[in-house]
């Protein structure tokens, strides 16, 4: 039953759908009192009395603009909350660069869902500090926990920062980190991609424009920089940024003043810029394709996010946590020893980007509760393992080689969320324990490594189980297809019966 001082007001703007009886009831299961809006004015009206936002979005994020742009007029900094179709990823993303909270399944009333999505910030320690965040990080490698107490230390300092280090390391998850740790925590968090958008939009992205400023200029916009009054403006990819804005940065960053376009008066602006590059910014300024005097300016503070190789300690929890997150329906997995080992040994050229691939990968794979090599499928076609085989030494079927694997499975698990914390790092997986194994035969391509797991896994089906239909069961394909595919095995004609 829910505690009644615990309860939180939650403003419902859903354009697209009414909210059934069903959907509330499961809502106040939660702990969400839910008051339904029709329009953004009567979102105006109720502000005062809400403690949360929800916004149905479909095809731009430009309703949590609005939501935005009102609360920022109004002088109100509610936390919002994005509903989107689940095939709409590139609108999830966009909505949590905006600002959001928390993003969710336009379809996904479930008590549990709702409840993460609006868990309150953990009260500050004391009063000089900031207020702390909910968000949970993957800082577990001596080096990320360095780089984690100084970004903790410059986010409290009022300077600019420029984060450096390779794609898909992990730039604007350290980013938000400067956020949530510094006094600006409680505004916006605003991010842009410096690279994604064409030259003649991303001034207007940046600085905004008046009514009328150009053809189709209909009504006025607020810029990245207006939307993160009181906040922090992220510009990822700050290389890429024409060298002709690269001059209008600079006086805005110089003067803390911009003018929209088609505007006459300057508006003063209270922001943080943080910037990132994947790039040598100092070789940038040598060649003239990045303004010095602006590399200075954003550099006040440089950090560097290591490639996931030079942290390793950071693998296993990331793995862990990528679980976690991705596991449909609660599921529990496990990790063996020596897909561990794989893990680890593995170089990540496509550092966490990559890690989060080989994850989702392997819960595609794996129809059981435990997580093999042959269940890692690397983009590197010679990383990609196949099953242990039958060895005339020992005599090993497949599924007991299985087995043995499964008496080493641990400690990585999606439903254990202490594995990826900071304060517990997982325990170094003992090298005696690993039951070794060599593959074969190695993979050419990955359309090779697929076709050579499924013709193991068939394998260990038919192994383990006692007739063809209950192996057709445990790899959730008909008897008639399974003999199909034992037909192209044995290098026969299919079998069409």
């Amino acid at each position: 039953m829910n505690n009644p001082s615990h309860t939180q007001h939650l403003l419902w703007l859903d354009p697209f759908r009414a909210l059934s009886d069903a959907d509330r009831a499961q809502l106040a299961a939660a702990g969400l009192a839910v008051h339904p809006v029709a329009t953004l004015d009567d979102l105006r009206d109720q502000l005062p009395q809400a403690g949360l936002i929800a916004l149905r979005l479909e095809g731009t994020p430009d309703l949590l603009r609005e939501v935005q742009a009102l609360q920022a007029e109004e002088g109100c900094s509610l936390a919002v909350l994005c509903r989107v179709e689940r095939r709409e990823l590139e609108l999830a993303v966009a909505a949590m660069r905006l600002g959001a909270q928390h993003v969710l399944a336009a379809d996904d009333f479930s008590a549990q869902a709702w409840q993460v999505a609006s868990r309150r910030p953990a009260a500050p320690q004391a009063a000089k500090l900031p207020p702390k965040t909910s968000r949970t990080v993957v800082y577990v490698d001596p080096a990320s926990r360095n780089l984690l107490a100084l970004a903790q230390r410059v986010a409290r300092a009022p300077v600019s920062v420029l984060i450096e280090g390779p794609t898909g390391a992990g730039k604007e998850v350290l980013a938000r980190v400067l956020h949530e740790s510094s006094a600006r925590a409680q505004g916006p968090f605003v991010a842009l991609n410096c690279a994604a958008l064409p030259d003649h939009l991303i001034e207007d992205m940046l600085f905004g424009h008046e009514k009328g400023a150009f053809t189709g200029a209909l009504k006025e916009h607020r810029g990245l920089f207006e939307q993160a009054q009181g906040g922090t403006v992220f510009l990822d990819e700050i290389a890429e940024m024409p060298i002709h804005l690269q001059a209008k940065l600079l006086r805005v960053l110089q003067e803390r003043q911009l003018t929209r376009l088609g505007g006459e008066r300057p508006m003063e602006l209270d922001v943080r810029v943080v910037a990132a590059t994947n790039r040598d910014l100092r070789a940038a300024t040598a060649s003239r394709e990045f303004r010095e005097d602006l590399y200075f300016r954003l550099s006040t503070f440089k950090l560097r996010v290591p490639a996931l190789r030079e942290r390793p300690g950071d693998i296993l929890p990331l793995a862990a946590r990528l679980l976690m997150r991705h596991a449909e329906g609660g599921r529990a997995l496990s990790v063996s020893l020596q897909a561990q080992e794989c893990l680890k040994n593995h170089p990540w050229p496509g550092n966490v980007r990559e890690l989060e691939n080989v994850v989702m990968r392997a819960l595609v794979m794996c129809t059981d509760e435990v997580i093999f090599p042959e269940h890692l499928m690397f983009d590197d076609a010679a990383w990609a393992p196949s099953l242990p085989q039958a060895t005339p030494a020992t005599g090993a079927t497949l599924p007991e080689a299985a087995t043995a694997q499964v008496a080493n499975a641990q400690p990585i698990s999606s439903s254990a969320p202490s594995i990826w914390s900071p304060a517990n790092p997982p325990a170094p997986a003992d090298s005696a324990a690993i039951h070794a194994t060599e593959a074969t035969d190695e993979p050419a391509n990955l359309h090779q490594a697929v076709q050579m797991n499924e013709q193991q896994l068939i394998l260990a089906a038919v192994h383990s189980t006692y007739s063809r239909l209950e192996a057709a069961a445990k790899l959730g394909i008909s008897p008639r297809t399974l003999r199909y595919k034992m037909a192209k095995l044995k290098g026969g004609a299919p079998a069409l019966a």
